[in-house]
């Protein structure tokens, strides 16, 4: 690598200025610079948020229909299986264990399950009503955390658990992005957040916003 010398000596050791050498931008570079920030922008907070709506709406399409993946065919909710059963039931560590198992299979919490899925999907990919799903999808990472509970090193019937970290896992990930892009108003952009914030009832309640 070449360093460019100065034509002239000078006394003493200078360090090379590189504010000094900057080209100032011309007004339109600048704007178009700021253009080009902002369409990046839009387009990280448009991805981010389209890619965990479809997380919460293929769960709520797989458990619902049982298309084979996480629900076999033949077991979806449609067909009067329970989106809550088989999680549940087979927690096998954790301080809510016994907890998980009674909750199994009610109807209260498949239908709260379900419609929680739903909603934080719908929400994300529309774009509106972020700081709700922010919360009702944080709540719901959260009880799956415990369920999982990643601290522990064995089940309950002293087999290793297979915990990969004792704390952050993809639940925990899934939760702060969902505030992210609340705090953001990620739903601005290329989304229908603007026209969300000018309904009269989310101005007269901003914690609908």
């Amino acid at each position: 690598m070449s360093v460019h010398q100065p034509t002239h000596r000078g006394s003493g050791f200078h360090l090379p200025s590189f504010r000094g050498n900057r080209a100032v931008p011309a007004p339109g570079e600048a704007v178009s610079a700021e253009a080009g920030a902002f369409t990046a922008r839009a387009g990280v907070l448009v991805s981010v948020r389209v890619l965990m709506g479809f997380v919460f709406l293929w769960a709520f399409l797989d458990k619902t229909f049982g298309f084979g993946y996480a629900t076999a065919s033949g077991k979806g909710w449609i067909d009067g299986g329970s989106p809550t059963e088989g999680f549940l039931g087979h927690v096998a560590v954790g301080p809510m264990e016994s907890t998980f198992h009674a909750w199994a299979g009610a109807a209260w919490a498949d239908w709260l399950f379900m419609l929680g899925l739903l909603g934080v999907g719908l929400a994300l990919t529309a774009g509106v009503a972020l700081r709700l799903a922010a919360l009702a999808g944080s709540v719901m990472m959260a009880l799956m955390w415990v369920a999982e509970w990643p601290p522990a090193k064995h089940l309950s019937d002293g087999s290793a658990s297979m915990s990969t970290n004792p704390f952050v896992d993809y639940h925990l990930i899934y939760a702060v992005v969902l505030i992210a892009l609340a705090a953001v108003s990620a739903g601005d952009a290329l989304g229908l957040g603007r026209l969300w914030a000018r309904l009269p009832i989310v101005r007269d309640h901003r914690w609908l916003r």
